[in-house]
């Protein structure tokens, strides 16, 4: 009667293992320290467990005999195998993690650019985003760029709460976003619910504010081209973006200036409507002569006099209009003249446009030949149900073989030419070695010492010895309102990063976006899609019950 007793009591033992453990593991996770208590209650825990199974098979030797003993002990061995497993799965993604997106379009993953600029940090940059609420989406973000860069620091603060850091940059509203590298302090955005932190502006951002580099771009004005102020048809828009990468835009009137300032990183004629004196064209050819970059981009129905100075680079302006007959255009809701280019050449300037669109409205094609020392590389290219149209004025388009050119057309070219060395050089050259007494070239390391480094990578000494140019049969695709079209603003921008020989320098950022998964359906499709749910459902009861009725 007695060990029935014992039995009875020491059967709710056991109960006491399972708390201590759970206890045990709950306290060391939530603390995040595993001494001494939660690993005392751990321990404590499966003591009483062990205890208990020895009470059992010491007072019922046949308890391990029965057939629900061996089953029960089999399902803990399986469940304890399990949590074994899972644990070290969960240890080995801890210490040795990795992050798959499967997202189609990469939207869970930083951009190659975006990777390169944190990388590259020598000193730490932090940002401040004063909101007392942190966006889960914005900090996820910041997150990710801390993966690829340590020197990355954020910080989220509350202006009410820490008034002091709130002054001490100025802050007026919530939202505010600001960059801050050294003593140097910059304001980045304002974010809120419509607008979250942007990965473009932060990179760009970044790169600027780390930068010493300032670069001068000169826009060519005098014969009609794209005005550089915030009106219809103009380049603000492009111009606004430049500033915020450290470029700076400025008019050029070759008219009263004889020639190309020495500070020019590069000049840019965007769709002039009438021709360029001789002479200005003899000042800009001379300027890419001197290891100088170019950016044309050109309109039908236009002659802006750049003859001679194509010919001399191998390019040849045609004079028909690129028209797009192509079923992708059709789903865009844009007109014939309006091509879309999804194919790009493999170059710095369209290097990671694999697949994007861009739009050229009232485009006209291009045309090289191969000029011994220039490299060509054809940027835009359409698809074959593309042809460049002789009689535009003529309705319906069609193509017609015997005037029209038949696609695919290229839109726009880049080329670089290598300088030649000067004879004067090679001549100093031939003297110093002749020269007995020279005194001995200093090693690597000497003249490391000896000169100071530079806050950023220099260029590239080929990359200054060599004359950029870039011709677009478009200046349309940059205007306000088509430059921030998909990739438009990026071909934009990636061509002055280019012609300015900031090889080592952040590129445009391509916007990531989701995949428009949307059917547009018709009123006769979305009424058979609707009685089908209906009539789908109706028919497998209806089955079901025949069935059922010839089975009974």
């Amino acid at each position: 009667m007695q060990t029935i007793k014992s039995q009875k009591y020491w059967k709710h033992l056991f109960w006491l293992g399972p708390i201590l453990s759970i206890m045990g593991v709950t306290a060391g996770v939530v603390s995040g320290k595993w001494l001494p208590v939660p690993l005392g209650l751990l321990i404590a825990g499966i003591v009483v467990i062990g205890l208990w199974l020895l009470f059992l098979g010491t007072l019922t030797p046949e308890f391990w005999g029965r057939r629900s003993t061996q089953t029960g002990a089999n399902a803990i061995i399986a469940t304890l195998s399990i949590l074994v497993i899972l644990g070290l799965i969960n240890f080995l993604g801890v210490r040795y993690g990795q992050r798959i997106d499967l997202t189609e379009n990469q939207l869970l993953t930083l951009s190659p650019l975006s990777q390169k600029v944190v990388q590259n940090l020598q000193q730490s940059v932090k940002v401040w985003i004063f909101d007392p609420i942190p966006n889960p989406d914005d900090r996820e973000l910041l997150e990710n760029y801390r993966r690829y860069g340590s020197k990355l620091e954020f910080e989220f603060v509350d202006p009410e709460q820490q008034p002091t850091i709130a002054q001490k940059f100025k802050v007026q509203d919530l939202g505010e976003v600001y960059l801050e590298y050294g003593a140097d302090r910059q304001f980045l955005q304002r974010i809120s619910e419509q607008e979250p932190l942007l990965e473009a502006k932060l990179t760009n951002g970044i790169a600027r504010l780390t930068s010493d580099r300032y670069d001068k771009v000169y826009f060519l004005q005098g014969h009609g081209e794209l005005p550089l102020e915030q009106v219809e048809g103009g380049l603000s828009q492009a111009v606004s973006i430049l500033e915020e990468r450290n470029f700076t835009a400025l008019p050029l009137n070759l008219a009263q200036n004889s020639e190309v300032p020495e500070d020019a990183s590069l000049v840019v004629v965007a769709g002039p409507k009438r021709a360029l004196f001789e002479q200005e064209v003899k000042v800009l050819s001379e300027y890419l002569s001197k290891n100088g970059s170019l950016l044309l981009m050109l309109d039908p129905d236009t002659n802006p006099g750049f003859d001679s100075l194509l010919a001399e680079w191998g390019v040849e302006l045609d004079s028909r209009l690129a028209i797009d007959a192509s079923s992708l255009r059709s789903t865009s809701n844009l007109g014939p003249a309006t091509p879309l280019v999804t194919n790009y050449g493999n170059h710095p300037i369209t290097k990671d446009f694999a697949g994007g669109l861009s739009f050229y409205p009232l485009a006209r094609p291009l045309d090289t030949k191969s000029v011994e020392g220039i490299e060509e590389t054809a940027l835009l290219i359409t698809s074959e149900d593309t042809w460049a149209e002789s009689n535009p004025e003529e309705q319906p388009l069609e193509f017609n073989s015997q005037q029209d050119r038949p696609g695919p057309l290229m839109l726009g070219v880049a080329l670089s030419r290598k300088a030649k060395s000067s004879s004067t050089s090679s001549n100093s050259e031939t003297e110093a070695l002749k020269t007995p007494e020279a005194s001995p070239t200093p090693s690597a390391q000497e003249q490391a010492k000896a000169s100071p480094k530079p806050k950023n990578k220099p260029k590239a000494d080929e990359n200054k010895s060599e004359s950029r140019l870039v011709v677009f049969g478009d200046s349309n695709f940059a205007i306000n309102g088509w430059f921030g079209q998909q990739l438009n603003g990026d071909i934009f921008l990636n061509s002055i990063s280019w012609l300015s020989k900031q090889d080592d320098q952040i590129l445009s950022i391509r916007p990531k976006q989701q995949q428009n998964r949307r059917i547009n359906l018709t009123t006769e499709q979305k009424l058979t899609l609707s009685w089908s749910a209906l009539l789908m459902p109706l028919l497998g009861f209806m089955t079901a019950g025949v069935i059922w009725w010839l089975r009974r």
